[in-house]
């Protein structure tokens, strides 16, 4: 049940990204909406990677949280942000989800 929480804390940390992005790009009352939303997502991520860490080792939950979080945040910001898709980019992304997955499975919980 925690691998679950994990990985929607780390949904959350791509959610708090993308309302940070969000914030860039307008003003007014929509900055305050998309930072209230980004507060929501960073607290949402904080308490279920705590309560996920409660069984998984820290040094498998943190690199996975983040790896999760980086490649959503990275898949937002082409779908939503026109941010560019190179070789490179997709390179560097797939080998983050691999080794997001290799860490997952040499977990000794």
């Amino acid at each position: 049940m925690n691998w679950i929480i994990l990985f929607i804390a780390g949904f959350f940390e791509s959610g708090f990204a993308f309302c940070l992005g969000k914030m860039k790009e307008v003003s007014g009352t929509g900055y305050y909406l998309w930072g209230a939303g980004f507060l929501l997502c960073l607290t949402a991520s904080m308490i279920l990677l705590a309560k996920a860490v409660q069984t998984i080792p820290i040094g498998t939950a943190y690199p996975i949280w983040t790896g999760i979080g980086a490649v959503g945040t990275v898949l937002l910001g082409i779908i939503f942000f026109r941010e560019p898709v190179t070789f490179w980019r997709i390179f560097f992304i797939s080998t983050l989800i691999i080794s997001v997955v290799g860490l997952k499975m040499v977990s000794s919980r």
